[in-house]
């Protein structure tokens, strides 16, 4: 019964079999083969625009390396108190910006809103030199809450960033979640709403390393390749990484990946709500958080299952928030044994 994270997930055996594909004879280094090339194509495709790519290993790298491409060193980028660039990046946003700052705001279930976008920038309008300049706003998708910005709700966002002069960043993390329960396209999610750049994760949805920042606006594009190699993010052998998100894509795998988590997270939610128990927000992606008592916490770990407390910033819960996420390779049977583990003890 493991509810912790889908980083904890292996690799999917189509992924791992591309990889193992990929290692046949030599090819060019640093993204000059033909895979890496391939999969740029499909980006392009799959954007509906030409994308300038930086293949990354981890999801802090490609959110520091695409907000370093947004914020002078003085700047600022505004994002949800939850966000994993306030929370969970260890400083990285700040470290590869040269000191920009990160400013979070609040927000019901995970997001943001065009005025709570507005009431943030106010206290830097006008911009004076004695206060950081900002720049840029990064939206989650799916959010840190279980959550999924709308496509309405991304358009109008991006609307009033770009009345205020910001870029907007999206995390794109559990992206395929999002997706998948959107039932829309990487263009229409992205492109058509007016992202400036997003970065795309494939690790906790069946591959190794795979993240990438996609650039939609041409102007923030000029120095990925020196940020990203700067960064210690250039991969001699990225053919590896190309492979990863060449067999993810191929018939959709990524969406099935993402929509099977995502069933069992809807599993998983409809049932503990059946027993008894609290949730909030919405489950709409691959993360159900319910509000356990510390007794039933501790029965249900005795019997097996993994999963977190879940305190965040403005915490009301009085630590009894917990966090249950599901991974493409989550079954049927594991969550049932939960639920059943759990009226046991309700």
């Amino acid at each position: 019964m493991l509810f912790t994270s889908d980083n904890w997930a292996g690799v999917h055996p189509k992924i791992m079999d591309a990889m193992i594909a990929a290692n046949e004879g030599p090819v060019p280094a640093y993204g000059a083969d033909e895979l890496t090339q391939s999969v740029i194509n499909q980006f392009t495709e799959m954007f509906g625009k030409k994308v300038e790519v930086a293949f990354v290993a981890t999801g802090s790298a490609a959110n520091s390396i695409a907000l370093a491409a947004m914020l002078p060193p003085f700047g600022a980028v505004f994002c949800h108190e939850h966000a994993h660039i306030q929370i969970d990046e260890c400083g990285a946003p700040e470290f590869f910006t040269g000191g920009a700052k990160v400013l979070p705001l609040a927000g019901e279930g995970g997001k943001l809103t065009p005025a709570i976008l507005e009431e943030g920038m106010r206290i830097y309008t006008p911009a004076m030199a004695h206060r950081v300049l900002p720049k840029a706003v990064s939206l989650t998708q799916g959010t840190e809450a279980g959550t999924v910005y709308t496509i309405d709700e991304i358009r109008a966002l991006t609307a009033k960033a770009r009345e205020l002069g910001l870029y907007v960043h999206m995390d794109g993390a559990r992206f395929a979640n999002a997706a998948a329960h959107l039932g829309a396209s990487p263009k229409e999610i992205v492109t058509d709403t007016g992202v400036d750049i997003l970065t795309l994760g494939g690790t906790k949805n069946g591959c190794m390393v795979a993240e990438a920042i996609i650039v939609l606006n041409e102007a923030l594009s000029e120095h990925l390749v020196w940020r990203q190699k700067r960064a210690g993010q250039g991969f001699s052998k990225n053919r590896f990484l190309a492979a990863q998100w060449k067999a993810y894509f191929e018939d959709d795998l990524w969406l099935k990946l993402g929509a099977h988590a995502n069933a069992m997270a809807t599993r998983l939610a409809e049932g503990i709500s059946a027993a008894g128990f609290e949730l909030v927000n919405e489950t709409q992606i691959n993360e159900v958080f319910p509000i356990l008592p510390d007794a039933v916490v501790e029965g249900l770990k005795e019997k097996g299952a993994a999963f977190y407390d879940w305190v965040q910033p403005g915490d009301s819960y009085d630590g009894k928030l917990r966090r249950l996420v599901t991974s493409y390779q989550t079954s049927e049977k594991e969550v049932e044994a939960f639920l059943t583990a759990l009226k046991a003890l309700a």
